[in-house]
This record gives structure tokens, C-alpha cells and sequence, in this order.
């Protein structure tokens, strides 16, 4: 199997389990919680190239006006998506975030199609129509307007079309990433902690520890899915998304016992045909291909 498909696959199933950590934290402001996501990844980053000797060529590829406007837009887009989806875990919305995630797929697929000029097959459209009924449908049963799904399909569809443009590597682009958004982060916590509202250092070391492990869990997803990204169609990258609202659903309706109607049920169910077909199909259309003869 194609490496990028394993990478996405590893990167979708932790933040599939992201609730069960962020809810660890519940105690911490979200604002607070993005701040240190932010700065603890940087930290982590910047170490990585430094120790691996790769310092001056991060800085000579990344002082570039235009690859300093692209991963602009990229550190503002997935700060915003970081924030809402942690307020929306702790504030008792994962099953949201999860519809959120379903969506996201969809905007994936899209912008494959309408960017990159990458093509569906019949079965494969057909499998998008029926995802896009599903997630129709979920929304007019939801009874109002889900703008915590919405936002976290938009921004995080978005940085996936951008990482898809960016020139750098997947290390290089996050350490990138991180690094503009270092200064806003730590002048946020140092608000909160002169207003007497600062979580680090207050709350206990065990909470301490897992502000600070925040980075390491939130960089090696991204680091994968970063690299998934650059390897495989981006048509690809949406369908195996599914794999993390999946487990946001079942994490959301059976650990922390959200509520979930039948309707809801429903919806998800015709998500998740939509997926069985279109994973059987790429998979029956790679057995139906010739095999290469190699001539000695």
C-alpha cells in the first residue's frame, strides 16, 4: 500500500481520539489551550530541524516572501480550526465536530476535483452524491444551522488545499507554521497570566504535563498528514478523513454519553455506505489493472 495512504491513515485515527485528551484539559480556557498547542509544537519543531542539522537550509527556504504568504494563510487557518474544535470538545459539541469532519470530506474532494483537475469514476461520483445526501440530510435534521461543523470543515478543508500548493516539506512547513504564530501565542498567555486567569503552572503538574505534551500530540498528526498529503490525490485524502469522525461519533455518544436520535443515526448510515462504496470501488478498479510485464 502506497506509504501516504498509511500516513493519512495514522494522522486521522489520532485526532479521531482527540476528545479523549482534550477533555483532560476542560479546566484550561480554549484560548489558552491554543496558545500552548502552539508554542509547545514550535518548540518541538524548531528542535527537530535544529538537531537534525537542518537549520540553515529551513531558514533559506523559508525567508521567501511568497512562502511566507502561503504559510500565513495556512498558521490562520488551522489556529482558527484548533480553536473552535477545542472549545467545541470541551463544551460538549464532539458529536458536532464529528458532522464537522463528515463535511470536511466533501470540501476535500471538491477542490481535488475543481484545483487539481483530478477525476472521479461513475461509482465514485455516485458514492460522493450519496455522501453529500447523508450530510444534507444531517444537517436538516440537526434543526438549526451546525456553524461549529461548518467552520471546522471550512478551515480545515482550506489548509488542506493549501498544504497541497505550499512548497516546503512537512517539517519544514509546520515548523513554519508554528513559528508565526509563536509571538501571538506567547503575548496571549502572557495577558491571561498577568489578568490572573493563566492555567500553566497553576492547575497542578499533571496538567502542566499535558499542556505541554499538547505539541507533541498535536505535531505528529499534522507531520503525517502533511506528508499524506503531498503523496496521494487529495480525492484520496477526503475519503480516508472519514476515518476521524467516526471515531469522534463513537467516542462522543459512548464515553461522554451525548445525546444521539435516531435521525442522526440515519444520516451517518448513509455517510457511511457513501464510503463503503467508493473505498470498493478504488479497490475492484486496482485489481482490475493489467500488470506491468517487465522485460529483462
Amino acid at each position: 500500500m502506497n506509504r501516504g495512504i498509511w500516513f493519512g491513515i495514522g494522522a486521522y485515527a489520532c485526532w479521531g481520539l482527540f476528545p479523549l485528551y482534550w477533555k483532560l484539559l476542560a479546566h484550561v480556557p480554549a484560548l489558552q489551550l491554543l496558545g500552548h498547542r502552539i508554542i509547545w509544537s514550535c518548540i518541538i519543531l524548531l528542535g527537530v530541524v535544529m538537531l537534525t542539522r537542518q537549520w540553515q537550509a529551513f531558514q533559506q527556504l523559508a525567508v521567501s516572501p511568497r512562502v511566507l504568504r502561503i504559510y500565513a494563510v495556512a498558521a490562520i487557518l488551522i489556529a482558527a480550526n484548533w480553536l473552535m474544535y477545542v472549545w467545541a470538545v470541551n463544551a460538549g459539541y464532539i458529536v458536532e465536530t464529528s458532522l464537522g469532519y463528515f463535511i470536511n470530506p466533501l470540501f476535500s474532494v471538491l477542490m481535488g476535483v475543481l484545483f487539481f483537475r483530478e477525476r472521479l469514476r461513475v461509482w465514485q461520483w455516485g458514492a460522493i452524491g450519496l455522501a453529500a445526501t447523508g450530510v444534507l440530510y444531517l444537517t436538516l435534521v440537526y434543526g438549526s444551522l451546525p456553524w461549529i461543523a461548518l467552520s471546522l470543515a471550512f478551515t480545515f478543508g482550506t489548509y488542506g488545499l493549501v498544504k497541497k500548493l505550499a512548497p516546503l516539506n512537512s517539517l519544514y512547513g509546520l515548523t513554519l507554521e508554528t513559528s508565526l504564530l509563536f509571538l501571538p501565542a506567547l503575548a496571549l498567555l502572557g495577558f491571561s497570566e498577568i489578568a490572573g486567569s493563566g492555567a500553566f503552572l497553576h492547575s497542578g503538574i499533571a496538567s502542566d504535563a499535558l499542556l505541554i505534551a499538547g505539541g507533541l500530540v498535536t505535531t505528529v498528526p499534522l507531520l503525517l498528514f502533511a506528508s499524506a498529503a503531498r503523496r496521494i490525490p487529495l480525492s484520496m485524502v477526503g475519503v480516508l478523513q472519514y476515518i476521524a469522525p467516526t471515531l469522534q461519533l463513537l467516542i462522543g455518544v459512548l464515553v461522554f454519553r451525548e445525546p444521539f436520535s435516531q435521525n442522526q443515526f440515519i444520516g451517518f448510515g448513509i455517510v457511511w455506505t457513501a464510503l463503503i462504496i467508493f473505498g470498493l470501488e478504488g479497490f475492484l478498479n486496482h485489481r482490475m489493472q493489467p500488470i506491468p510485464v517487465v522485460v529483462e
